[in-house]
């Protein structure tokens, strides 16, 4: 019960950054310097916690944890996303800058 205890306060203090990122990402409107690789690996990450809780039959209220961080990181992918296309727009609206 301790390691699941452990688990869930990681994927807590983890889950709390995601939606404060998405907001400031939101909020600069632009993909420069973040890295879209980076939230696929996390997400790959929270994805693969996800396959080991069924693939151990260890599927509790942890699972919970895993998938709400995953859809934050999904989140924050479509975010990056929206900004690199408001990047281009605003090359296309201001090529000198």
């Amino acid at each position: 019960m301790t390691g699941k205890i452990l688990e869930i306060v990681m994927l807590v203090c983890f889950g709390i950054s995601w939606p404060i990122a998405a907001v400031k990402t939101w909020r600069i409107r632009t993909a420069k310097n973040l890295s879209v690789l980076f939230y696929f690996l996390i997400l790959m990450g929270y994805l693969a916690g996800i396959a080991a809780k069924f693939a151990s039959n260890d599927v509790t209220f942890v699972l919970a944890a895993y998938i709400i961080n995953a859809v934050m990181v999904f989140l924050n992918i479509l975010i990056y996303y929206r900004n690199r296309a408001i990047d281009r727009q605003q090359l296309i609206n201001n090529p000198q800058a």
